[in-house]
């Protein structure tokens, strides 16, 4: 039995390509493109302007289907997360953040991660799978439509749009799953889909440099880089992937790829960890790192969990670090924590995800043996 096409994996212009093996004008690929990603229609009858022998087609070649929900929770503060199921025992988080005149998806790309940073406790979970497109894209349509039924609004106007801005800074390194990636993006900007500005997308990266390069060129929108420290040695120890593409590499690779941002700034985002990056002498070393790279600094309070053995630095040392950054001349904000009650804060996005690669077992394990055998442990025995 031939599988589904699922029409959420497909770009704008996969999507005029399968009209045309069905026979059709390339304007049926834009009608169906309004049903599902503006008006939440994964029916094919209810498509009332498409002709009955192309709605008969695809009700059998094609289908619209986004990951199950496993579980929606709602923080005190009215951030929503959601817990879903893309198979294989692996599930992902999406969080709605709502604020007064907008309404953020932080969304996820990946099942786990494989850059382990160490202040992210959904790097320990490990890395099991990269997402396909109509995971990544299902996410935004999921929300958007779910958080409509919950307002009671049916009808499509732009202006009932429940979700006015995407930052892809959930689970996964959005650069490590590059195509899926910039497809979903492309659809995210397409006015016959969702519509959003460049400037209302926003991609988080740990800083992988030739992938930063690729984006420019097939869909640059808002870039943000997880920083987190003002040095190579301490970068190396917080972002294990720093050792690959050094802090010397990333200024170049954000320099180059504000020639064609929809921003004229690079967001670095860094994480305050008590007595390991909070100093005042991190944050002189901050302005001359990024002395040649206009950009603005989003401070993040660190969320703690067990394994990391970090602590979040104190409100008056957050405060002291900002003053430094902002008297050089640097835009610096603090970032509010939101959703901490239902751990959909910044780096807490593995939650009830379990530990789908057993890494933690492994790491056990491969201290036990360390132990034991002492230096003929990588000789003399292998950890499955």
């Amino acid at each position: 039995m031939t599988a589904l096409t699922n029409l959420l994996d497909l770009d704008p212009a996969q999507l005029i390509a399968y009209c045309g093996e069905l026979g059709e004008k390339p304007f049926r690929a834009k009608q169906l493109q309004r049903w599902i990603h503006q008006f939440g229609v994964s029916e094919f009858d209810q498509m009332t302007d498409l002709a009955k022998s192309l709605r008969d087609k695809l009700a059998g070649r094609a289908c619209v289907r986004s990951p199950d929900i496993i579980s929606d929770h709602t923080s005190a503060d009215g951030t929503r997360k959601w817990l879903l199921d893309v198979g294989q025992g692996n599930a992902v988080e999406t969080v709605f953040i709502p604020e007064e005149n907008r309404g953020t998806l932080c969304i996820s790309t990946q099942a786990g991660c494989a850059v382990n940073c160490r202040f992210c406790s959904t790097g320990k979970q490990g890395f099991s799978r990269n997402l396909t497109v109509s995971e990544i894209i299902g996410q935004l349509w999921m929300a958007e439509f779910e958080l409509r039924r919950t307002k009671g609004i049916i009808s499509g106007h732009r202006g009932e749009r429940q979700i006015t801005n995407v930052v892809m800074m959930g689970m996964g390194e959005p650069l490590l799953n590059f195509e899926p990636t910039v497809t979903a993006l492309k659809l995210m900007l397409d006015d016959n889909a969702y519509g959003l500005s460049r400037r209302r997308v926003t991609l988080s990266t740990s800083g992988v440099v030739p992938k930063i390069d690729a984006l420019s060129q097939e869909c640059a929108v808002a870039l943000a880089v997880s920083l987190h420290a003002s040095n190579d040695a301490l970068r190396d120890s917080l972002v294990p992937l720093n050792k690959k593409y050094p802090l010397a590499m990333l200024m170049a690779a954000c320099k180059r790829y504000l020639d064609f941002a929809p921003r004229d700034f690079i967001t670095f985002e860094y994480c305050m960890l008590d007595g390991v990056n909070d100093s005042d002498q991190h944050a002189r070393e901050l302005i001359s790192l990024v002395s040649t790279v206009p950009c603005k600094f989003n401070l993040i309070p660190f969320n703690p969990f067990p394994e990391s053995g970090l602590k979040r630095s104190g409100n008056p040392r957050i405060k002291a670090f900002a003053q430094v950054l902002m008297d050089a001349g640097l835009v610096t904000t603090i970032r509010k924590t939101r959703g901490d009650d239902i751990d959909a804060a910044c780096g807490q996005l593995a939650g009830e995800v379990q530990d789908r690669t057993n890494v933690q077992e492994r790491m056990s394990k491969q201290a036990e043996y360390q132990k034991k055998f002492g230096a003929n442990f990588g000789r003399i025995v292998e950890i499955s």
